[in-house]
C-alpha cells in the first residue's frame, strides 16, 4: 500500500481527492467513474473507491458516480464535499452543485449545463457531447470529458488514464475512445494555456 507523501517529521500526509461525476442514464457516467478509479489504483498506485447511484430510470434518469482517490487508506467511501464536480446534465448540476465547497472545481458540458459563471472561481467547460458527435459517436462524450478532466485537474496521470480507458471500453473500440480522450485532453490543455497567458498579460499590465 502506498504510504503517501511524508513531511520532514516522517508522518504521512493524505492527498485525498473527492470526485463526483453526474449526468443522466445512458451517458456512461458510472463507466467514467470506474475509469477514474481504475486509473488511480492500477496506474498511479493509489487507493480508490467507487460508489454509484441511479434515479428511478436506468436510462434518462439521474445518476452519479462518486470516486475517492487517496495516498492513504480510505475509511469512508462516500463523497461529502467534492474537490471536483463533473456535470453532464442540468439536473445533475442542480442536485449536486450545492455540495461543491469554496475552492472546488466544476467541470461541465457547456451544451447541456447552464450556470452563472460568476458563482464559481474554478469553472471549466467543454462541449463534450458535440465533440463526441463530431468523432462519429455521441456515446463517447464521457470519454471526451475524462480527457478534459485529466488535463485540467491533474488528478490522474495521462498515461494511467489512457490505459484505463483502453482497458475499460468494449473490445474493438479502443482506438476511437483513445481518440476521444485525446480530443478532450487537448481541449483542456489549450484552456489552461490560454488562462496562463491571460494571467501573465494582467501581471504585465500591473507592472
Amino acid at each position: 500500500m502506498n504510504q503517501g507523501t511524508r513531511t520532514q517529521q516522517g508522518n504521512p500526509v493524505s492527498t485525498r481527492k473527492e470526485i463526483l461525476i453526474t449526468g443522466f442514464g445512458g451517458q456512461g457516467i458510472v463507466l467514467a467513474g470506474l475509469i477514474v478509479g481504475r486509473a488511480a489504483s492500477l496506474g498511479d498506485r493509489k487507493e480508490s473507491t467507487l460508489t454509484q447511484s441511479y434515479g428511478p430510470e436506468a436510462r434518462g434518469g439521474a445518476c452519479s458516480a462518486q470516486v475517492i482517490v487517496s495516498d492513504t487508506t480510505i475509511h469512508y467511501p462516500y463523497v461529502r464535499r467534492p474537490d471536483y464536480l463533473v456535470c453532464m446534465s442540468q439536473g445533475g448540476y442542480e442536485k449536486y452543485s450545492p455540495l461543491l465547497p469554496e475552492g472546488g472545481t466544476l467541470l461541465l458540458d457547456s451544451d447541456l449545463v447552464q450556470v452563472e459563471q460568476a458563482k464559481f472561481a474554478n469553472l471549466f467547460a467543454i462541449p463534450s457531447t458535440r465533440m463526441a458527435e463530431e468523432l462519429g459517436r455521441k456515446m463517447m462524450a464521457n470519454i471526451v470529458m475524462l480527457g478534459f478532466f485529466t488535463a485540467v485537474t491533474r488528478a490522474l496521470s495521462v498515461e494511467a488514464a489512457r490505459n484505463a480507458v483502453a482497458d475499460s471500453v468494449p473490445k474493438g473500440t479502443e482506438a476511437m475512445n483513445i481518440q476521444a480522450f485525446n480530443k478532450g485532453h487537448d481541449y483542456g490543455e489549450a484552456i489552461l494555456k490560454g488562462r496562463q497567458k491571460k494571467a501573465e498579460g494582467k501581471k504585465g499590465v500591473r507592472a
